[in-house]
Formats: C-alpha cells, structure tokens, sequence
C-alpha cells in the first residue's frame, strides 16, 4: 500500500501544474522583447497599469496585479531609479503611496506596444480558444479572490 500513489498526488492530475508550466513559458516567451525595454515582466505589467492609468495608488496597483507589498516595493524602486515612475506619499493620506509615470516611462509605451503582437506569433493559440482561455483564467482569479 505504501508504494501506491494517491491519484490526488500525480502530477498528471493537477491543474495547477499546466498553469504554472504554462505561466513560466509564456513569460519566457516574453524576455527577449523585455530586454530591449529594459524590464521584467513583472515591471512591464505595473508600466501597462500606468500607460493606461497614469497614477495609482500602491494598493491598488497590487490589487490589479495580484501582488503583494514585498513584491511590489522592490519592483517600484527599481522603475523609479530606471526614470519610469515616481513615488510620492499622498497628500490626503500619508499611509498611501501613490505612483505616477513620468514622461521617459510614457514613452516607452510606443517601444512596448509591439511586444503583445510578437509574443502572440510565439505562442500559436486558435483565436476561439484563447477566448476562452481567457475567460476561464479569469473567472478562476475571481473565484479565488
């Protein structure tokens, strides 16, 4: 009995593992592009809340992200010595953090804009089913929010 495996411990039969797998080479997919920007691709996804937003605060930035505080604080340090971001405490709030882009960080959006299109000739998905891709990862984020 001790040498039988339970079918809740293969590998085979964890969702979780595809999904990591999956995250992990997609994100390598993305590394060489992010090199030229000089970001991770934890940096360029903060920066795309900022190309859209302009300013957040650190709170809500994690909360879009599904990160943490001691993620996103290193992150943000290393952005705003790169000249992408700025942090400055709230004036209304001197526990809030808030984050602004500066002019260099808005212009690399043009840089950054290709980046979507050549990682999508990297990873060759059926339109329809990344549709739904999308929507079943997303609807499992909320779930477990």
């Amino acid at each position: 009995m001790d040498n039988e495996l339970n079918e809740g411990l293969r590998l085979k039969n964890q969702v979780c593992f595809p999904l990591y797998a999956c995250a992990k080479e997609v994100v390598r997919k993305y590394k060489p592009f992010l090199d030229e920007l000089d970001l991770t691709y934890t940096q360029y996804i903060a920066m795309m809340v900022l190309w859209e937003d302009k300013e957040i605060n650190v709170k809500e930035l994690g909360k879009r992200l599904y990160l943490d505080s001691g993620t996103l604080t290193p992150l943000l340090k290393k952005l705003e010595a790169k000249g992408n971001i700025n942090r400055e405490r709230s004036k209304e709030d001197e526990r809030s953090l808030i984050i602004s882009i500066t002019d260099k960080g808005d212009k690399l959006k043009d840089k950054a804009s290709i980046v979507p299109h050549k990682v999508s000739t990297c990873v060759n998905l059926d339109p329809e089913k990344a549709k739904v891709l999308y929507s079943t990862l997303y609807e499992l984020l909320e779930q477990m929010r």
